[in-house]
C-alpha cells in the first residue's frame, strides 16, 4: 500500500519565502496538521480536501501524494527500489508520463540523472511485462511522478495537480516578461486587499495581477478553467467526491461589482492581451482596462494600487529605467493620496530610485528574478 493511502499525508510545493502564507491557505482549504518546510508544506487531507486544494489553491505550484520513502545512497538502490513499485498496475501502456526531480544534500547529486534512473525503472517494468514501454511527454503528460531526494532519503510521489498549478488557463495572450500567476496571487494576498477599496494596476501588461485580484475577490477557484488534474489518475480516485467538491466551490463564487477592479497600460498590444485574458474569467467584463500612460491618470486616491513596473531586463538601459522609476515615485506621491501601493521590482536595485519611504519590503521570486515587493502608504 502506498504511503499516502496509509496516512493521508501529502506535500504541497510552495515558492521560497511564501511557505507560511501557503500553509495558511492550506489550512483555510481544510487541510490539517500543516507543517511548513523549505519550499513547501506537509499536510493531512481526506480525498475531498486533496481535490479542493488542487482546484482552489492560489499560492501552490504542485501537490504530491507520496508513494514510497526510503534510504537511498546510490542510483543502483534507487533503481532497485523503483522496480519494486507495481507501475503496470498504476497506469496503462498507452499513457504518457514525465518525472520531476529535486536533489540536495545527498550522495546522488544530479537531479536529471536521478530522474533518468527512475524513468528507466518505470519503462523497464513495462518492457518486462509487455515487451513495449510507455512514452515520456515533457509538455503534456498524462501522469507526472515526483522524485525528492534530501539527506539521502528518497520519496517517490504521484503529482496530483496535473502540471504546475500556476497555469490557470486564462493567459491566452501575453507580453514580454509576464508575471507568473502564483506570484501575482501572492502579491494580492500580501496586500490584504478585500474589496473594501478599489484596486488598480497602472501598468497592467497582460493583466495577470488584475486576473488574480478578480479570482480572489469573486472566490473563483484558481483551477476553474483547467480540464483535468493529476489526482484523477490516482488508483483511489473517487469521481463522485470530486464532483461534489467542484460543485460546492463553484457555488461559493460571488459577482464582481462594477468599478472595483481596473487597470491601464501605455501599450496597445498589452491592453489587447489584457482584455482577452480577463474576459475568459466570470465577471471579467466588469474590469475596466484602458490604453493610458500612467502619467495621464488624473488621480488614484483612496485605492489599493498593485503593479509590476517594467524593469531593466524588459526596458533596456538601466539609466533610463532609474529615471522611469523616479518619475513613477513622483506620480505616487502627488496623485495617489490616501492610497496604498504594492510595487513589485523584478530588479531590486531599482527600489531606491522611487524616492519614497517604504512601509515594508518582502523578497519575492518571479521565475529566475529575485525581486522585492514593496509597500508604500501614501499619506
Amino acid at each position: 500500500m502506498f504511503s499516502y493511502l496509509k496516512n493521508s499525508r501529502y506535500f504541497a510545493q510552495i515558492a521560497d519565502g511564501v511557505e507560511e502564507l501557503g500553509a495558511a491557505e492550506l489550512t483555510g482549504l481544510g487541510a490539517s496538521d500543516v507543517k511548513p518546510t523549505f519550499r513547501g508544506a506537509y499536510f493531512t487531507a481526506d480525498k475531498a480536501t486533496l481535490y479542493r486544494v488542487n482546484y482552489a489553491a492560489r499560492l501552490l505550484t504542485h501537490v504530491y501524494a507520496p508513494m514510497v520513502t526510503f534510504d537511498c545512497h546510490s542510483t543502483k538502490y534507487l533503481y532497485k527500489t523503483a522496480r519494486g513499485i507495481p507501475w503496470t498496475e498504476i497506469f496503462p501502456l498507452d499513457r504518457t508520463f514525465m518525472i520531476t526531480s529535486t536533489v540536495s544534500h545527498s550522495k546522488i547529486n544530479h537531479s536529471q540523472y536521478a530522474a533518468q534512473v527512475l524513468k528507466d525503472a518505470i519503462v523497464d517494468t513495462f518492457k518486462d511485462r509487455f515487451g513495449r514501454r510507455p512514452n515520456v511527454d515533457r509538455l503534456t503528460p498524462d501522469l507526472v511522478f515526483g522524485l525528492h531526494l534530501f539527506n539521502n532519503k528518497a520519496t517517490i510521489s504521484f503529482e496530483t495537480s496535473g502540471g504546475s498549478l500556476h497555469r490557470r488557463g486564462y493567459r491566452r495572450e501575453t507580453v514580454e516578461a509576464p508575471m507568473r500567476e502564483t506570484v501575482a496571487a501572492t502579491i494580492v494576498a500580501l496586500s490584504g486587499w478585500d474589496g473594501s477599496t478599489p484596486l488598480y494596476d497602472p501598468m497592467c501588461g497582460s493583466a495577470t495581477l488584475l486576473c488574480e485580484a478578480l479570482l480572489s475577490y469573486c472566490r473563483i477557484p484558481a483551477g476553474g478553467l483547467r480540464t483535468s488534474f493529476g489526482f484523477m489518475n490516482l488508483p483511489d480516485f473517487d469521481g463522485r467526491v470530486w464532483e461534489n467538491v467542484k460543485r460546492a466551490e463553484d457555488r461559493a463564487a460571488r459577482n464582481l461589482p462594477e468599478g472595483l477592479i481596473g487597470g491601464s497600460d501605455v501599450s496597445k498590444e498589452a491592453v489587447a492581451a489584457a482584455r482577452t485574458n480577463i474576459n475568459l474569467l466570470k465577471g471579467g467584463e466588469r474590469v475596466s482596462v484602458k490604453r493610458l500612460p500612467y502619467q495621464d491618470i488624473p488621480a488614484l486616491e483612496g485605492r489599493t494600487i498593485v503593479c509590476n513596473p517594467p524593469y531593466g531586463i524588459r526596458m533596456g538601459r538601466m539609466g533610463d529605467m532609474r529615471e522611469f522609476i523616479r518619475e513613477f515615485g513622483d506620480f505616487l506621491k502627488k496623485k495617489c493620496t490616501g492610497s496604498t501601493a504594492f510595487v513589485y521590482f523584478g530588479d531590486r536595485s531599482l527600489v531606491k530610485s522611487v524616492g519614497l519611504r517604504s512601509t515594508w519590503k518582502k523578497p519575492l521570486k518571479n521565475g529566475p528574478l529575485d525581486g522585492r515587493l514593496v509597500r508604500y502608504d501614501l499619506y
